[in-house]
């Protein structure tokens, strides 16, 4: 079904309905009519049945009566994706209909972030997606993916090339000032509020002595340690805080966070994903979704799924894995079951 027509139309009455309330009203996008806005119920409906596909094929799962992920049914018999670094501890799974079934792990694909989950269930006719991994050429596009509650789905634009997200390292969040074998170390010049090294008491001042009991001098020996670990890694620190030595523990936090930590943008974004990088290939989009939505599935116009949530990076920003790229890992995992 070609829902274009349908959607410029709707898009025209949003037009004629802005510029009213526009002329009108100084405090228009308060006044105009929530059904029309992007993820109002005239949009919404625009997208009959993949709206339905997209509810009925996420789950939610659930630990310590609280949402902390969503999952994508992979087949019949009750096999889901998730993102792998949210979904740890999931003890049940919550359908659109309500039903509730037990969770078991079966297997992770850490250098995708996924994780693969079964229903502990005799039912063999759970609802699934149905993959679109051929001819992926569009640049831009229509996407929907479902909403946490599993009542209705976000509307947005998936855009720009497909393309692989580096590894970004982890950062403690200091900036580094002296140095020598003379002075004994290296010397924390100042910490950025609310970082990593910031939570875990480091001051500005303070000396770094030793990085996991490594002897460190140099400024380049300490990102060169910090640098080859992941965010959320553990590392050691000694140092020394006048004449007293105190030995602290640091859990590393994400570059792009620690330093934009005074982007407006990023101010204004909420909690993002704690994984959100390093991946082979993702798909770019706009969809309003927080990051207790990651592991849910992304659909185009027709239903057909085109990948899996993986990484709320800003308020505008949600990377999605496509779907020729998670298709041969299940595929590999099944032959040998």
């Amino acid at each position: 079904m070609n829902f274009f027509p349908l959607l410029l139309g709707i898009f025209f009455i949003f037009s004629l309905n802005f510029e009213s309330v526009y002329c009108k009203d100084e405090n228009y996008s308060e006044s105009l009519n929530k059904e029309f806005r992007l993820n109002g119920t005239q949009i919404q409906n625009a997208f009959g049945s993949s709206k339905e596909k997209a509810l009925n094929t996420t789950v939610r799962l659930i630990r310590n009566h609280k949402l902390i992920a969503l999952g994508t049914m992979i087949n019949p018999e009750g096999f889901l994706l998730t993102k792998a670094s949210s979904c740890v501890g999931a003890r049940e799974a919550v359908l659109a209909n309500g039903e509730v079934f037990p969770l078991k792990i079966r297997k992770r694909f850490e250098d995708l972030d996924l994780a693969l989950y079964q229903l502990i269930s005799e039912k063999n006719d759970f609802e699934f997606v149905r993959w679109k991994d051929k001819n992926q050429t569009f640049e831009i596009s229509w996407v929907l993916s479902a909403f946490t509650k599993l009542e209705e789905v976000r509307v947005g634009i998936a855009s720009g090339k497909q393309r692989p997200i580096g590894r970004e390292g982890g950062v403690m969040g200091v900036l580094l000032g002296r140095e020598g074998k003379n002075l004994g170390g290296v010397e924390i010049s100042e910490v950025i509020p609310q970082a990593a090294a910031y939570r875990a008491g480091l001051l500005a001042l303070d000396l770094i002595v030793k990085v996991d009991g490594r002897k460190v001098y140099k400024r380049d020996q300490i990102i060169k340690i910090v640098g080859a670990k992941d965010p959320g890694d553990l590392i050691n620190l000694e140092i020394k805080r006048g004449e007293r030595t105190k030995f602290l523990k640091v859990t590393l936090g994400h570059k792009s966070v620690t330093f934009d930590l005074f982007n407006r943008n990023l101010q204004m974004s909420g909690p993002v994903s704690k994984r959100k990088d390093n991946f082979p290939l993702i798909l770019q989009h706009d969809l309003p979704l927080p990051k207790e939505a990651m592991g849910g599935s992304l659909f185009d116009l027709d239903g057909n799924c085109v990948g899996i949530n993986i990484a709320r990076v800003d308020r505008v920003t949600t990377f999605s894995l496509p779907a020729k790229i998670i298709k041969p890992y299940i595929e590999e995992w099944l032959s040998h079951e």
